[in-house]
């Protein structure tokens, strides 16, 4: 049984919670949320729940290409299914070949149309690759709607002090990944995006972005310096594409139950509503923000919190 579909039967039989590391983001005593997000959901049922989504949102999402990096494992493959589920294309890359089909196996099993997901085995760090991604994306579709920078690596096991004793080749493969990795692949799919007159993309995110944890400095100063990332894309677009719907964002997932966290009990599906919601936005949506799965508006640094809901429409 893939492991997505499994974390309920092990959450239950470990009957305990993962410890968070992290501490969370710090916010005003008055947190504005969108409301109507559910984070609790058997993707089983996905027809019936829409992954709390209105329906009207849902079908916005119909037709839509999108490519979503990390798509082998954890909140990557969740939010690809849930994107081919309400009929959208879906371009899954990863490294691995076999993570892949297990992502298209799961589909399967869910019953959702695997047609829809075209697999695109790729090392986002790594220009010639995310050139061959390119290739074959363009063989399918002219154009993107949007992008799901996912893919990420955990921080290497190297004691209590690793900006101490972290050496610098993985120092610097950490942050191929986590960072550099996640600029090369916007910067890829720009052109593809510009195609459509759509920039949706979504930096997937952590609470270490705003975190200063001992034991794991290298973790969060690559996941602030995705936040950055996200917000400086989110203004560069929209001054470099003044014609475009530019919504580029930073969602924080949470913690899971993925390869980097196994012993969490909750599901990586528990980020698809936020997600889709971001990515169905319809324009003038909001721009350079931060988000949480469970609704939360997020504040980072100069950024203050986006003060509309998501899913009211005008």
């Amino acid at each position: 049984m893939p492991l997505s579909l499994r974390w309920s039967r092990e959450a239950k039989r470990k009957g305990r919670l993962l410890k968070v590391w992290w501490k969370r983001p710090q916010v005003s005593d008055q947190v504005f949320s969108t409301q109507g997000i559910l984070q609790q959901v058997d993707p089983y049922f996905w027809r019936e729940h829409h992954f709390g989504l209105p329906r009207a949102r849902w079908d916005r999402l119909n037709g839509c290409a999108f490519w979503v990096t990390g798509a082998g494992t954890g909140y990557g493959r969740a939010i690809s299914l849930a994107l081919a589920a309400a009929g959208a294309q879906v371009f899954l890359t990863g490294r691995r070949k076999e993570k892949l089909q297990e992502t298209l196996d799961e589909g399967i099993a869910l019953g959702i149309n695997i047609d829809l997901c075209i697999p695109v085995v790729a090392d986002i760090s790594v220009e010639s690759d995310l050139a061959h991604a390119v290739e074959i994306i363009s063989q399918h579709v002219s154009h993107l709607h949007g992008l799901v920078n996912n893919a990420a690596f955990p921080q290497p096991g190297v004691g209590p002090y690793p900006l101490a004793d972290l050496s610098l080749a993985a120092w610097s493969e950490l942050f191929a990944t986590n960072v550099t990795a996640q600029w090369l692949t916007s910067r890829t799919a720009l052109p593809l995006m510009t195609n459509s007159g759509m920039i949706r993309i979504i930096f997937m995110s952590s609470e270490a972005g705003w975190a200063s944890t001992p034991g794991f400095g290298p973790y969060n100063v690559s996941k602030s310096a995705v936040n950055t990332l996200g917000a400086s894309l989110a203004a560069e677009c929209v001054e470099h594409f003044p014609n475009h719907d530019v919504q580029v964002n930073v969602l924080v997932p949470g913690e899971a139950c993925t390869e980097m966290n196994r012993g969490s009990t909750e599901s990586p599906y528990s980020v698809v509503s936020m997600a889709l919601t971001l990515l169905s936005h319809p324009p003038e949506g909001p721009n350079g923000y931060f988000f949480h799965r469970d609704g939360r508006h997020l504040a980072f640094a100069y950024s203050t919190a986006y003060m509309k809901d998501l899913l009211v429409q005008k």
